[in-house]
């Protein structure tokens, strides 16, 4: 589980270990000391998920848990937020890296360190099931607003090499899965006025709210029981499509 000491992450991490689940909970040391303790059946592992060597250490971390790794969630992610060109000039090329860097190659890294560790287990059941990795897309992977090239051009990424790794993956039994949120009301939103809070919320069409964490972490867990779905992203949003702007 990586950005698990806040927002989708922790709310997932809280739902899997509720579930019975043995859950290695990863983020930066700074996440987990804003954080606190956090939630039981979670092991705390401070990792980057850009290092090869910090993931290969959580996910060793799952393994000697005395459970097989069975469930693994993206949840890791920034949205640093710039134009092409704006009132400071062009954008900054280290920006739009740093942001595919954490948001794609991030989750990357982590999902193929993970579908090794996964394809070592036995069978779970008789079809041959083994896995599920679940990535975190956005809507914006779709609506990208201005300002959200980069951050677009990462969630954008993760959607696209869904099907593919849930190909690649299909003869070893592990299942690949994205979530599309929309505009989910997790810490990045705690700053916002009560004026724009109401805004946000009148953008989405039905509910008209933001989305709650928890809400996230529960398609989770259908993901982990339905073992037909694979390979798709799944828009959790409200029937949200972003304006421009």
């Amino acid at each position: 589980m990586t950005g698990a000491a806040s927002g989708l992450g922790a709310a997932t991490a809280a739902a899997l270990a509720g579930a019975g689940a043995v859950v290695v909970g990863i983020d930066l040391p700074a996440g987990w000391a804003k954080a606190g303790s956090p939630p039981n059946g979670v092991i705390p592992v401070d990792a980057d998920v850009t290092s090869e060597t910090d993931v290969a250490r959580a996910v060793a971390a799952a393994v000697d848990s005395g459970r097989p790794l069975r469930v693994v969630v993206n949840c890791a992610g920034v949205a640093w937020a710039a134009r092409i060109l704006g009132r400071k000039g062009v954008h900054d090329l280290d920006l739009f890296r740093n942001v595919v860097g954490i948001n794609l190659i991030g989750p990357f890294n982590v999902l193929r360190l993970a579908a090794q560790a996964m394809s070592a287990t036995e069978p779970a059941d008789e079809s041959g099931q083994r896995g599920l990795i679940v990535n975190t897309a956005s809507v914006a992977a779709f609506d990208g607003q201005v300002g959200q090239i980069a951050y677009a051009a990462s969630k954008g990424g993760i959607a696209a090499m869904t099907l593919p790794a849930a190909r690649d993956l299909a003869q070893y039994g592990v299942r690949v899965m994205a979530i599309a949120p929309g505009i989910m009301d997790t810490p990045m939103m705690a700053s916002i006025t009560d004026e724009f809070r109401a805004a946000l919320e009148a953008t989405v069409p039905f509910p008209a709210r933001l989305g709650r964490p928890e809400e996230y972490a529960a398609l989770v867990l259908s993901l982990v029981s339905l073992d037909y779905l694979n390979g798709e992203v799944i828009r959790l949003d409200g029937s949200l499509r972003m304006p421009p702007r």
